[in-house]
């Protein structure tokens, strides 16, 4: 019978990681947009002050999924938050419980270090797995609109 194991991410995992993030860019049609490499995974995600964690998910032993994540603040609960900045399986493995587990394991972690809120984005377009979060009782947060500066635009205005 085939098990799906979820396990923490090590710097063995970077490569595993990089490849996991990339395919989610090809997903999500921004495979440009992916700076990342092996090094740089490493020194940020296990760095000894590190914010950011990585799950790996396995089946029968075989890497087909990962979860990152780090921890926010809410200013109004006086609490830490846990974000999920990726969820990724790989699509030959959709639909056996991977990415359920993957939600369960850092919802568990979201409890045991007494966070107030378990939060992630999701692309508007992508119908399947907003489908699949509000089966699971997630509840999308479509008063808030996202904003952000990279690149030229952020250095610019840093220094202005």
């Amino acid at each position: 019978m085939s098990e799906i194991m979820i396990r923490e991410a090590t710097i063995a995992d970077a490569e595993l990681l990089l490849m996991f993030i990339k395919e989610l860019a090809i997903y999500e049609k921004a495979e440009d947009e992916v700076y990342a490499t092996v090094e740089t995974i490493k020194e940020t995600m296990f760095s000894e002050n590190t914010q950011v964690h990585g799950l790996i998910c396995e089946l029968d032993g075989v890497a087909i999924g990962t979860a990152i994540y780090f921890y926010n603040y809410s200013t109004w609960l006086a609490k830490s938050g846990l974000y999920l900045e990726d969820l990724y399986v790989t699509p030959e493995h959709r639909g056996k419980g991977a990415g359920l587990k993957l939600l369960k394991n850092m919802a568990k972690t979201a409890i045991d270090k007494d966070c107030a809120r378990f939060e992630w984005s999701c692309l508007d377009w992508n119908k399947p797995s907003r489908d699949f979060y509000q089966a699971i009782g997630a509840v999308s947060q479509d008063e808030w609109v996202g904003y952000r500066m990279t690149g030229k635009t952020l250095v610019d205005f840093a220094q202005s």
